[in-house]
């Protein structure tokens, strides 16, 4: 056994496991992060797509009341292809790089296919609906949502780049 002072100091390195440090490697986002990137993802996208539909395609706001279910047929589905097609291409979204995490898949580092991230839009809508869902993460140890656990993503702090 080794003690805390030759530890400390460096004289002793204590060996890890392969599987814990390559989980804990895989899937390090913090929550906190992924929020700041939701917020700055949805005041960047969600919002001027809400102001086009509102006032340029469906008229004023009272006639987005009146026709509820087009009108957000008009946001959500640009808004996903906006969204998945920034996770297909670049791996993250602009709130995303804003952080330095990415979407990767949970199994190894690789880009996900297109169907996982399909899968992950849709249930991270209808679990920002249900709210319940949005405890996942602080039930279990890898802090992963529930998108991420039925989706078989995960995110992950991106390694920092010296230029």
């Amino acid at each position: 056994m080794a003690r805390w002072r030759d530890v400390k100091k460096g004289k002793i390195q204590i060996p890890e496991t392969k599987n814990n440090n390559a989980k804990k490697i895989l899937c390090n986002a913090p929550l906190i992060a992924r929020f700041k990137a939701f917020i700055t993802d949805t005041f960047m996208l969600l919002m001027p797509l809400m102001y086009i539909v509102f006032y340029f395609v469906m008229g004023s706001r009272e006639d987005f009341a009146a026709d509820k279910l087009h009108g957000w047929l008009y946001i959500f589905v640009p808004h996903l292809i906006i969204i998945v097609s920034f996770w297909y291409f670049k791996g993250q979204t602009p709130g995303m790089k804003a952080y330095e995490i990415a979407v990767v898949n949970s199994q190894s580092c690789s880009k996900p296919f297109a169907f996982r991230f399909m899968s992950r839009y849709m249930i991270m809508t209808f679990s920002l609906l249900t709210i319940i869902p949005l405890f996942v993460p602080f039930l279990n140890k890898q802090r992963r949502t529930l998108w991420d656990i039925l989706s078989g993503t995960c995110v992950k702090v991106l390694p920092n780049d010296p230029q």
